[in-house]
């Protein structure tokens, strides 16, 4: 398992002890509604959620400060790693395929015998 897919405390997003916001990015999700959702189910079910909540604390390691340092669009890619691998392999699979075949446009153009490109090229020089 990748160090990116695994549960981290995320103690630099954090409120108390990092949990909720931990599982926030673990998901993919705002932690705003993660915060709501865990409000809510302490409302209803307050001891085993109280007691979840502390054995995570506990049991969680924290999240290595080198995870902080990606720019946004690395930890958006990230994010969607975690959430769901498969869509994500197969849409970087679709991309290279797409940039393949540009590829090879490109490639049959310029080793086509074509005048009118040669004769451009020529003028270039």
């Amino acid at each position: 398992m990748s160090v990116r897919t695994k549960f981290y405390l995320d103690k630099r997003n954090g409120k108390f002890m990092g949990v909720l916001a931990g599982i926030a990015d673990y998901f993919g999700v705002d932690v705003l509604w993660v915060r709501l959702g865990f409000m809510a189910t302490m409302f209803f079910v307050f001891p085993p959620v109280f007691f979840m909540y502390f054995v995570a604390a506990w049991v969680a390691d924290r999240k290595p400060d080198a995870l902080y340092q990606d720019s946004p669009e690395e930890q958006k890619f990230y994010a969607t790693l975690r959430t769901s691998p498969k869509r994500t392999i197969r849409d970087t699979h679709s991309m290279f395929r797409d940039v393949d075949r540009r590829l090879q446009d490109v490639e049959a153009y310029v080793t086509s015998s074509n005048s009118r490109l040669s004769s451009e090229i020529d003028a270039l020089r």
